[in-house]
This record gives structure tokens, sequence and C-alpha cells, in this order.
């Protein structure tokens, strides 16, 4: 599973997937409204850090532990407490518990949870609330109780419907069990569903590829996370690679073929590697690559908020004994505005994720900076091929996409050598 890097106003997306309404238990009163940037988005990001084992290809906090559940949520009531006061007033539209694999823990605990959020947040009635889930630890009975509590949009790491690639990724699940979870998840009454799935994996072919991507059409998912394998650093696969992994001819012939597929059955490509059904687009999501603001809770989890006079990254530490033991004292969060580069490069890291981009004018909603601040580079860009010509959107071309890192990185500050990594923020 992944995690973050983790909506007031109604966004343009559709019903998304909170097509059912929250019980009315968690549809809490506001609190005062404090003065706040007017029409920016609000989500909440809940980290849920452990896994029952770590895959080779991970790189996100994850801890392959036992849940301690009682005492993470005490921690997270904790960090309530102190993170509520921020977003006093503001109508969170989207809630999205990530990890780790979230679906280790029982109903009751995240039952506990939602109910500290809405008892110390206004949640919006009609909230998308999504889980992600691991085949091996969705059984039927939890789906159905996760289904009973709220939660109205399922993520399933299903990564492959093939035994032997599901064994080369070191998943603890193999097909039969995955597509088993499938079956659960319609039965437990979810009727926005998403599958996260894998291409590029090691000796595959392109026609064993489309074949797994098939499959997983089979079950009509309202939306397909497709992504490719990547190595990153400090992973198992980064030290030592698995053997055969395809090349860059391969990989585009999957690519071309998966999206023809895919567009053939009626997905619409919203983001890099986000393929939904019209309006079953992931709201949460679309809040993070719009560049609105989300609440961060949990072990290693970030936040981004819109004050009065600055954006602000929150933080919290990742380790998860360190986050029980100081959630909701002065050590257990961090904050920092955001300089006018860093605004730069991360608008426009999110942003040009879409192939319909953004709108010009969000960039200055978002930022407070004119559009002239990012003249040079988009004029770069453009002169590259890599965005549209100037207009009311902000769009990147067909090779925009294709280039993705290297347009990024017209956006980096002068002083920052590192390149921008190109990955999805959560899977689905």
């Amino acid at each position: 599973m992944s995690s973050p890097v983790g909506a007031a106003t109604p966004l343009d997306n559709g019903s998304g997937g909170g097509n059912h309404n929250l019980p009315a238990a968690r549809a809490e009163s506001c609190f005062p409204t404090p003065r706040r940037p007017a029409g920016v988005p609000l989500g909440l990001y809940l980290h849920l850090p452990w896994c029952r084992s770590k895959c080779p290809y991970c790189d996100f906090n994850a801890h392959a532990a036992t849940p301690r559940e009682a005492a993470y949520c005490a921690a997270l009531e904790r960090d309530l407490e102190i993170a509520a006061p921020r977003v006093a007033g503001r109508r969170i539209g989207s809630v999205y518990f990530g990890g780790g694999t979230p679906s280790l823990f029982s109903p009751h605990a995240l039952e506990r949870i939602l109910d500290a959020c809405a008892a110390r947040l206004c949640l919006e009635e009609s909230a998308e609330i999504s889980l992600e889930a691991n085949p091996e630890s969705a059984t039927r009975l939890k789906l159905k109780d996760y289904r009973q509590l709220g939660v109205n949009r399922l993520s399933l790491g299903v990564q492959s419907f093939s035994t032997s690639a599901l064994q080369e990724l070191g998943r603890a699940h193999d097909a039969r069990r995955a597509r088993r979870a499938v079956r659960d998840a319609r039965r437990a009454g979810f009727d926005n569903l998403n599958l996260d799935l894998m291409y590029g994996l090691p000796g595959r072919t392109a026609a064993q590829t489309l074949q797994d991507l098939s499959a997983a059409l089979e079950f009509e998912p309202e939306h397909l996370s497709w992504y490719q394998l990547t190595l990153e650093p400090g992973t198992v696969f980064a030290h030592r690679p698995p053997r055969a992994l395809p090349g860059g001819g391969a990989l585009e012939t999957m690519e071309q073929e998966g999206y023809a597929l895919l567009e053939s059955r009626g997905y619409r490509r919203y983001e890099v590697s986000a393929w939904a059904r019209p309006g079953r687009e992931c709201r949460h999501n679309l809040n993070y690559w719009r560049f609105g603001d989300y609440l961060g809770l949990g072990a290693g989890a970030h936040g981004k908020l819109s004050l009065e006079r600055a954006v602000e990254r929150e933080s919290r530490p990742p380790s998860p004994v360190r986050y029980m033991r100081e959630a909701g004292t002065a050590s257990g969060w961090s904050a920092r505005p955001l300089r006018a580069a860093d605004l730069r490069l991360e608008f426009f890291l999110n942003a040009l994720r879409l192939p319909a981009g953004v709108a010009s004018g969000l960039w200055r909603q978002r930022t407070g900076l004119p559009l002239s601040a990012v003249r040079e580079p988009l004029e770069q860009a453009r002169a590259r091929g890599w965005l549209c010509p100037a207009g009311p959107r902000i769009q990147p071309t067909e090779a925009g996409l294709r280039w993705l890192n290297e347009l990024l990185e017209l956006f980096l500050p002068e002083t920052r050598a590192a390149r921008p990594r190109h990955e999805k923020l959560e899977n689905g």
C-alpha cells in the first residue's frame, strides 16, 4: 500500500465516490469559523503505518509488525486535539485511510477513529471516505463492517492477478485471494472500488500485462490505478534488482495497448496513473493534484494548510513508536511556511500530473502569487512542446506527460539540484 506525500467546495469531477451519506452521528455541527483563504478545499489523510510484511519495491512509511490499535487510536485522538483548531470551521470533503495496510485495523478501531474525527472536525455528510486494503487482510466480514461504518470507497492493492507475478513482488496474497477480495468487496456493498495494478513486472511480456489488465476489467471497477513498477532508492529492489525487467520498447507497447484497452472500456485517464469511469475520480487525490489543503495525521503523515499569510507544510514523526509517545505534544508535529520557490515546484509537481491540467487562475488562488512569477518556466515548457499554448488552462501535452520529470525540472529552484520524483501520491 502507499502513503501520502495524504473538499469544502464541490470538485468539478462530480460524485467521485461519495455516493452514500455519512451516518448522522458523524455529521457534527461546525466550530466557529476563523478567517481563511476562500475556496480552498480540505481533505483529511490518516496514516496507519503497519503491514504484515514490507514489499521489496515499497519506499513508503510502512512497518512490518502487528498494529498496536489501542495505543495508536489514542495517539490519533491526541493529535486531533491540537490539529482541529487549525482547521476550525472548515468542511472536510474527503477522508483517506492510507498506509501501511489499513485493513489490518479492526472495524472497532476504525469506528473509534472516525468518531474522534467527527467529534472534533466538520465532516461533510457526503464526504468521500476511502480505505486502502490488501486482499489477504480484507475479509468479507471486515469489509461489511467497514462499509457499515460509512467507508464508501475501497482501494484494493491487488497489483496483479498472476500468482507468479505476485510472488516476484513479494506480495502476501495469490491470484485466487485477489479475486475473492474483489468479490467480497462487492458483496459488502462497495459500489466505488479502486484496484491497484502494476505493469513493467519482472519477466512479464506485453501480452501478459494486457491479460492482467483484462482480468481486472472483468470486475468492472469504478477506478483503476495502473502504474509502472519502479526501483526506488532505499528499497530491497534498488539494492537487488529483479531480473528480466522489461525495457523501454516493451514498456511503451504495454502502455499504448493498455491505454487503448482502458479507453475502449469507458475509462478516462485523469491523472498520470489513474483511470476512472466518468464521475468516479478519486476526490481526495484530485484535491492533492489541484493543490488543495489536507490535514495529515498519523506516523509520518504530511499535510498542507493555507493560512491567511502563508501556505504551510506540516509533518509528524515517521516512527510509530515516537508518534504514539509524542502525539498531542509540541514535539509531535512540525510546520514550516513554503517559500515562493517551494510553492512553484509543489504546485506544478501536482497540477501537471493531470492530463486536463488546471485553470490558469488556480495558480494565484492556491499560492497568492501572480502568474508572472512562473512566466519563464511556462514559456520554456511551451517552447519545447510540453505544455499547450497559453490560454485559460495550464495543460501538459502528450509529450509533456511522457517527459514529465524533465518538464518538472523547469520549475525547480535554481539552487536545488535534486530531480523531482515522478510517482503517485496515493495508489487509489
